[in-house]
């Protein structure tokens, strides 16, 4: 079975509208396993459990209708369906209106599309510390600076995990209304796992499934060598000093 970097590479290059015989002789592998790779999704899709019935499913229809009339208190909404029946939690009903409010403002906001860019180039900056749900946490801000224009995105967090960082990419995608050809960082964990003796990269396998969803390819800076991305690197200067 083919490991996730051998597999990305498979379908960068078929993305990049390589024949599958040019692929198969550049990865060593035959044409029916090109085939295989490019058709498949980069991870294994995990099982999905059967969902279990919910209190509230039985007022999905009424509460479309709702929103269709545009009705989107969720504790509005819950008062009107605990008057037909509903046993359950307003907690449920706010968790089912969220994404579809969400969706809804995205939509809205949308004004047009962006120009396609070559590159873009993200990094944490770290700026001190804040209370945060009743503990003391480290702040950080996630950039991505657009090469072409100097565009930037800004999000802070008290996360720098691999969630996180997943996260900020979409925020930022959803932002600026496209996404870049590359995405250029340091050698981070939540991207980069490993570098083996001859400067090979081992990927983190779901940011990879990132980029691959979202048709970006991934640049990592060489070690020591963060001026590569000097465009982010100038971005967090700016957050600092006079954002």
């Amino acid at each position: 079975m083919l490991n996730v970097e051998r597999r990305h590479m498979i379908k960068e290059l078929n993305r990049m509208r390589w024949s599958v015989s040019d692929i198969a002789r550049e990865s060593g592998h035959d044409r029916k396993t090109v085939r295989k790779v490019v058709a498949e999704p980069l991870l294994p899709v995990p099982k999905t459990r059967k969902a279990r019935a919910r209190k509230l499913d039985p007022y999905v229809d009424y509460l479309r209708k709702r929103l269709d009339e545009g009705v989107w208190n969720a504790h509005k909404l819950y008062t009107e369906i605990k008057l037909r029946g509903y046993t359950g939690s307003e907690t449920q009903v706010r968790a089912w209106v969220h994404p579809l409010r969400e969706a809804r403002l995205s939509q809205a906001t949308v004004r047009f599309e962006t120009e396609p860019g070559q590159q873009a180039q993200v990094d944490w900056g770290h700026f001190g510390t804040i209370h945060h749900q009743g503990r003391q946490k480290r702040l950080h801000a996630f950039v991505m600076t657009f090469g072409w224009s100097r565009a930037m995105y800004l999000e802070f967090t008290t996360a720098t995990d691999e969630a996180a960082f997943l996260r900020c990419h979409l925020h930022a995608f959803r932002y600026f209304g496209g996404v870049p050809r590359e995405v250029v960082h340091d050698n981070l964990k939540t991207a980069v796992l490993a570098r083996d003796g001859t400067g090979a990269i081992h990927w983190n396998p779901r940011y990879l499934d990132l980029a691959h969803c979202y048709g970006f390819s991934p640049r990592a800076c060489q070690p020591y060598r963060a001026q590569t991305k000097g465009k982010v690197e100038s971005g967090i200067k700016y957050v600092r000093g006079n954002f």
